[in-house]
Order: C-alpha cells, then sequence, then structure tokens
C-alpha cells in the first residue's frame, strides 16, 4: 500500500519511536533519533523566520556529514524543497543550476566559502546564505541555530503534489534537468528500499561514503535509515585506508559503493580488509558492475555484492537483486516493492522476454516531472510509464538486465554494438584496470567502437595486445578500432565514469569543435 504520509510526518514518527537510538555517527560523535529531530526543528524554525514560504527552493552545498542530513530535514520542515548542489562542479555551473530552480536561499559548508563567494557575481537574483562552519568566526550563525530551541514548524502538506527536493541530472547532453520528487516519491522509495535490503531497524549502519547530493546516497544511505530506525555513517571523501578505519570503528553493516570504488579496494593489502569484517551487504549501483571486478571483490573480502539500478527521475531505485534470495551476476536484478519495470521497442510496444529494448518503469517513486521543462517531461514518459534511456532486456524469471544507455549504443555498418559488453571483455585482459568504450563517427562504417583503457601499475600492453585479445572473444564488427590509453579515466562525483568527456576528446581529436 502506498503511504500518503510526509517525509516529515515519517522522519518525525520514526525519530520518536527511536528516539534513544543512534541515528548518525559523524566523526565519532554519536546523534540519537531524538537529536536529530530538535536540531531539525531548530534549522527549520530559523528558515521559516527568514521569510521561508511553502515550495520555496532552498539550496544545499554541503559534504557529507551530518550537518548535511540535519539542513536537508529542515528545508523539508520549513515546506520548503532541498536542491542538492554537486560539488564537483564550477561556480558557473552551480549557479545555472541556482538560477534555473529560482533558489530563495542557500545553505553551504565553509570549505566552499570562496565558490560561494564568485557566486555571488553570477546570480539573476538576490538570495541568503547561511554558512555551516566555524572557520573565521562563522559558527555564530549556525551553530547558534542549532543550539537554540524553537517551537517546531507546523507546515500542512500534500504528499502527493507537493516536491520534497529537485535533484538535477548530469547533463549528458544540454544544460542538466531538475527532477521534481515529491513527498511520497521519496517516502515510498525509502519504504521500497528498506523492504527490499531487508534490514532490520536499530542493527544496520550504513558506510555512506558515496556523495550526499546524488540520488542514491540520500535516497539509500541518508532517508532510509532516517525514516526506518536504522543508523548511517556519513564520510566525506573515499580514502581505501580511512575507510576501512572508519567502518571498523563503527561496526558498519552495509556498504554502498558504485563499481569504480569496489575496483580500488581491490589494491588494499590482504591484511586490511578483515577491517571490512562487520559488513554483511555491499549493494552496487550508479553504473554497470564488471563481472570480473565483481568476482575478485567477492574472493578477496568473502562477500557477494547486490546490483542495482534506478535513475534518478526514480528516487532512485528500480531493481536489486534480492537479498539472501537467488543472485543472478550481470543482472540488475527484480524490481523493488512498488516498482513496476517492463521492456518497451519502438512507438510503446511491449517486447517478449528476452529481447532488447527500452527499459520503462512505472510506480508512485516515478518524478512529477523535469523543473520547468514541460516538453522534455512529456517525451520522457510513454502515458504513465517513465522511459529510462537504458537498453536491456528482461529474462524468464523477471531479472533485467542493462546493455547500455541508449544513447551510447553504437551502430557498426548498420549493426547494433553495446559498448558494456565490449568492455566486459576487456576488464577481463590482466592488464586493464578500467576501461570504456565509445563509437566514433566513421564515413566507412557509420560508427565504430573506441576503448578508452587506463592499465594497471607495472602492467603493459600496446593497441595491438588488446585489439588480439578482443578478437578472441568478440565479433570482428565489436572490436575496437582504436585504443587510446590514458592514465585516468573522467569520473563524476560519485565515482561513475563520465563518457560524455571521453566523447568530447574524441571530437577534438577528429577536429569537431
Amino acid at each position: 500500500m502506498i503511504s500518503s504520509e510526509s517525509l516529515i510526518d515519517v522522519f518525525n514518527k520514526t525519530a520518536k519511536t527511536y528516539a534513544d537510538d543512534v541515528a548518525v555517527i559523524n566523526e565519532g560523535r554519536r546523534y540519537t533519533f531524538a537529536d536529530m529531530k530538535i536540531l531539525s526543528d531548530n534549522v527549520a524554525v530559523h528558515l521559516v523566520s527568514k521569510g521561508i514560504d511553502k515550495g520555496d527552493r532552498i539550496a544545499l552545498y554541503c559534504i557529507n556529514s551530518v550537518n548535511f542530513a540535519i539542513a536537508y530535514m529542515a528545508i523539508v520542515k520549513a515546506g520548503a524543497v532541498v536542491v542538492p548542489l554537486n560539488l564537483l562542479q564550477k561556480p558557473s555551473e552551480i549557479a545555472y543550476v541556482l538560477n534555473n530552480a529560482a533558489v530563495s536561499g542557500l545553505l553551504y559548508h565553509e570549505l566552499f566559502q570562496e565558490n560561494v563567494d564568485e557566486l555571488s557575481t553570477l546570480m539573476t537574483a538576490d538570495i541568503f546564505d547561511i554558512c555551516i562552519g566555524s572557520h573565521a568566526g562563522m559558527s555564530s550563525v549556525w551553530n547558534s541555530v542549532l543550539e537554540t530551541p524553537g517551537s517546531t514548524v507546523n507546515i500542512d502538506i500534500d504528499a502527493v503534489n507537493d516536491l520534497a527536493a529537485i535533484l538535477y541530472t548530469s547533463g549528458t547532453t544540454g544544460k542538466p534537468k531538475g527532477a521534481m520528487l515529491s513527498h511520497q516519491n521519496l517516502v515510498t522509495n525509502t519504504a521500497s528500499v528498506f523492504e527490499a535490503m531487508k534490514w532490520q531497524a536499530g542493527k544496520e549502519v550504513v558506510a555512506l561514503v558515496l556523495p550526499m547530493f546524488h540520488a542514491f546516497a540520500a535516497t539509500v544511505g541518508m532517508l532510509t535509515p532516517l525514516t526506518h530506525g536504522c543508523c548511517f555513517v556519513p564520510i566525506p571523501k573515499f580514502e581505501p585506508d580511512n575507510l576501512l578505519n572508519i567502518i571498523e570503528q563503527s561496526q558498519s553493516t552495509v556498504f554502498l559503493a558504485v563499481p569504480s570504488m569496489y575496483n580500488v579496494l581491490l589494491n588494499t593489502k590482504d591484511e586490511k580488509a578483515t577491517r571490512f569484517s562487520s559488513i554483511k551487504l555491499c549493494v552496487s549501483g550508479g553504473a554497470s558492475m564488471p563481472i570480473d571486478v565483481m568476482n575478485r571483490f567477492e574472493e578477496k573480502f568473502g562477500l557477494p555484492i547486490y546490483e542495482g539500478d534506478g535513475p534518478t527521475e526514480c528516487s532512485p531505485v528500480t531493481c536489486v537483486n534480492p537479498i539472501g534470495g537467488v543472485r543472478k551476476v550481470g543482472t540488475v536484478g527484480l524490481p523493488v516493492p512498488n516498482v513496476e519495470m517492463k521492456i518497451l521497442g519502438e512507438e510503446g510496444t511491449e517486447l517478449p522476454l528476452g529481447e532488447i529494448g527500452e527499459i520503462a518503469v512505472r510506480g508512485a517513486s516515478v518524478m512529477k516531472g523535469y523543473w520547468g521543462l514541460s516538453e522534455e517531461t512529456k517525451t520522457s514518459f510513454y502515458k504513465d510509464w517513465f522511459l529510462t534511456g537504458d537498453l536491456g532486456n528482461e529474462d524468464e524469471d523477471g531479472y533485467f538486465s542493462i546493455l547500455d544507455r541508449k544513447k551510447d549504443m553504437v551502430i557498426v555498418n548498420g549493426m547494433n554494438v553495446y559498448p558494456r559488453i565490449i568492455e566486459e571483455v576487456l576488464y577481463r585482459y590482466d592488464a586493464v584496470l578500467e576501461a570504456a568504450v565509445i563509437g566514433h563517427v566513421d564515413k566507412t562504417h557509420g560508427e565504430i567502437p573506441v576503448a578508452y583503457i587506463v592499465l594497471k601499475d607495472g602492467s603493459e600492453a600496446d593497441s595491438a595486445d588488446i585489439r588480439s585479445w578482443c578478437r578472441q572473444h568478440l565479433g570482428n564488427y565489436e572490436v575496437p578500432r582504436k585504443v587510446i590509453f590514458l592514465n585516468e579515466l573522467p569520473k563524476n562525483a560519485a565515482g561513475k565514469i563520465v563518457k560524455r568527456v571521453l566523447n568530447k576528446q574524441g571530437e577534438v581529436e577528429r577536429g569537431i569543435t
């Protein structure tokens, strides 16, 4: 049954039920659910006192920390809409989001003071800001707000229609789009995650190193614990040794990561793997997990990785391999509760099992639409099914597999080539650390696959070696025509390989400006 409660209702109810349980462990300090309710109430009262009205957008520019969670819940409690900002973006890119969302205020961490100063010259309207931190005496506002109790704010929320957050997509083409997520979207998805993950209130501790502005981290790592009586540990930076130390100290039970992070953890010394021993559940999302990386991680750490998926527009989790059930490596599993998925062909025709088409999603966790973009919203749906842009198929047991992004498919001499299939082969080559395949325009073949590769430290290979390996495992039309070696692949803040940067590099190489 889909809940009609708001995110505020669910959090407050959880905070009352588990008042004395630890909700957040931040740099060794433990915050109970009662603490989190009081602190977020205090900030919400302060926001309302600054003239914030229901539906106003408030940007949040903060590192992974307890303060991110306090600010997030405070904004929502004030009846406003959270607009989390990507920490890796330049001020000009952030200014676009702030102006596009027409934000009324900005809560920012002291580390970004220089960028905030620059932002003030790029804004089209005046907004208020609050610094989160203690540098140069700036603690006077934030700390005093946290420490000064005020009456709670009571805002009438329509869970179905009122927005809780606007999450801007990474903008693979053109400008980023703001996915509008309602209270019901997020409440439904957190309930689905809690059920699918088989977590137990009061027992789970989630190690959260994924950036909290990201949909995966915000919903699975922060909101699901806060609304279901579990604990999370915000970790500002992905540094393997520090991460393992924090996991051991906090006795974390759940680890969330993207494939590139699991790949890096493979380089940790074997004796340090014991610091991971409290973890009982590893989840991967955000990008396709190379099977070779998954197998090697499980051999080293003795833990299975449960791969799942979901776009920002779906709050975001749509599917995951069933915890404790049949795990099909290479798939993203079964739809989570309250989510429907199917494979659509051209003009919305539903395809038979096994056939490749676009993955479509329906359910109460699917966004209201894109902020200010009615036409883009319309074209992203077929009737009430959201079109994810992912190409994949469904097997006889209802498990879904993702072959590639629809836009990333390469058409060679009229034949479909899926970069992920080539990448899986490349990851099995001993010398390869990371690989990404994209298509380049070609006068003879239409397009050709091009491989970008990072070699392992101390390993050697040339283009001929790579192409020879591929010829042993792929059809001739799938073998990369070019192999380009890099010191590292471009990644976003969540650690996902960003192919649009490689596409741009390819355009420059081909003289396209």
